[in-house]
């Protein structure tokens, strides 16, 4: 298996900020001598915005493990290769599942690590597809082209009609690679052409091919709407692929990211990048007011970055063996730091931009 591998993870490591209570100590000026920003709590509570509540809840993502073929220099799971203990179990499946199939929850979105490496993928995805659900993966690419028992994976999606998000950081090879590891970008190109000739991406085929921008550095994301354009053309152009839109997602200041930040003193310029950037408009779209999130123990949070920092919801009902609709329903989301991330400039949700 190909495994494109630009770093250890953080707990691989043994870096201090493989501990989620860590990170959030760094988050809050706590520790690593990092300053002490305005509390996002106190933001919102200014805009009215106290407690801060859900919408609904239309999406129940789940991140069905943290084993992937990829050390993604960004990661904020702080997935890889080494992390094979982390896999959902058939069981904690079968209680999603469940749960699924008594609400009416419309959408599930599937999140990793390469989340086609867990053993009962296929299975959950069919299952939920029986269910009447909306599937969304979030695929690497590169997983299609690791190993030759993934290399149907692009029929196999198309024959489910799973909406697939995939990441790719760049156009450029020089780009993708820096962030993602040798050899990304060429299996990435090699994945979107079979994903495009089983239909992917294709007028009228229904089946949505979304790519997936991150910034590479300590900034924010440009306009969406003029990288997918650029996105568009120099993919057409270059390697004759198709895609439907792109989603253009700002770096969270946790995990990997926040490693980066620490290591080349950046964390307090680019925390003051994001506050400078708050945009008030943005806060009815961000993704915890109709989302929750399932780790891979079955733990609930109120969105994935919640999740990567141990930040269970805020109800007695924070695992699925628990799951109470209404408590969930009518939760507190919990707040941090981190949060500035989703609400600086356009905006920013597992969909791209808000505004």
């Amino acid at each position: 298996m190909a495994i494109h591998q630009r770093t250890k993870s953080l707990s691989a490591s043994g870096k201090p900020l493989a501990d989620s209570f860590f990170q959030l100590k760094v988050l809050n000026g706590h520790a690593l001598h990092t300053a002490q920003f305005p509390a996002f709590a106190e933001k919102l509570a200014g805009l009215g915005f106290q407690p801060f509540v859900p919408t609904g809840i239309d999406i129940f993502q789940i991140n069905i493990g943290k084993l992937c073929n990829q050390t993604c220099a960004h990661c904020h799971v702080d997935a890889g290769p080494d992390k094979k203990a982390e896999n959902m179990s058939r069981e904690t499946l079968e209680i999603c599942l469940d749960i699924l199939q008594k609400h009416d929850i419309p959408t599930v979105d599937i999140t990793g690590g390469a989340p086609e490496m867990n053993p009962h993928f296929r299975w959950f995805v069919e299952e939920c597809r029986k269910a009447g659900k909306k599937v969304m993966n979030r695929c690497n690419l590169t997983i299609i082209e690791a190993n030759k028992k993934y290399h149907d994976l692009p029929e196999w999606f198309a024959r489910h009609g799973v909406h697939i998000v995939s990441s790719l950081p760049h156009f450029s090879k020089t780009r993708t690679d820096a962030q993602r590891g040798d050899g990304v970008f060429e299996d990435s190109i090699a994945a979107l052409q079979k994903l495009n000739a089983a239909g992917y991406g294709q007028p009228g085929s229904g089946l949505m091919l979304d790519l997936v921008y991150n910034p590479s550095g300590a900034f924010l994301p440009g306009s969406q709407e003029g990288l997918e354009r650029d996105f568009k053309r120099q993919l057409a152009q270059r390697y004759g692929i198709v895609f439907n839109n792109l989603y253009a997602i700002t770096n969270m200041p946790i995990s990997r990211f926040l490693d980066y930040l620490v290591a080349t003193n950046n964390y307090d310029s680019y925390m003051e990048v994001l506050i400078n950037a708050f945009n008030p408009a943005t806060v009815n779209g961000v993704m915890c007011r109709n989302t929750i999130s399932i780790s891979w123990d079955g733990f609930i949070h109120d969105c994935d970055f919640n999740q990567m920092l141990h930040l269970k919801v805020a109800s007695k009902a924070n695992h699925i063996r628990d799951f109470d609709y209404d408590a969930l329903r009518n939760r507190h989301i919990v707040l941090n730091q981190h949060c500035y991330g989703c609400t600086a400039g356009s905006g920013s949700s597992c969909g791209g931009e808000i505004v």
